[in-house]
């Protein structure tokens, strides 16, 4: 799995000029990927997000996380030494990801994704006969 922003293809006869700039600033969410026997695991640390605020999604091979952090403390701060920032990353995924499978979970501000593998790129025993 690789990690990096996907530019969009555009076509070469009449390029389109689209704006990719948001008025919020982002930040990259630093990541845990595990391998076992059935694929991936990728940890997230997204603090401040809630299951509802983010997204999620697999699109031409690019897996992309996005999410919004909210503080849920009563008022307005009277002073404050960090603010909350909204989430973005995107990694390309390889052909042995089963990219139907791939499952999420949300758990106090940390993301967990399951990447599993396809059944036909996991290794095999294969049985030796005695002749």
């Amino acid at each position: 799995m690789k990690e990096g922003t996907v530019p969009e293809k555009t076509q070469q006869q009449e390029p389109e000029v689209q704006d990719t700039r948001e008025e919020a600033r982002t930040s990259t969410p630093p990541v845990d990927i595990f391998e076992n026997k059935d694929g991936l695991v990728v940890v997230a640390d997204l603090p401040g997000v809630k299951k509802e605020d983010a997204d999620v999604r697999v699109e031409n091979g690019v897996l992309t996380l996005k999410a919004t952090s909210r503080s849920d403390l009563p008022g307005e701060p009277v002073h404050h030494e960090y603010a909350l920032r909204n989430f973005f990353r995107q990694f390309q995924l390889s052909e042995e990801v089963d990219q139907e499978k791939i499952k999420a979970e949300m758990k106090h501000g940390v993301l967990i994704l399951n990447l599993p593998k396809r059944e036909e790129t996991k290794p095999k025993q294969i049985t030796v006969q005695v002749s």
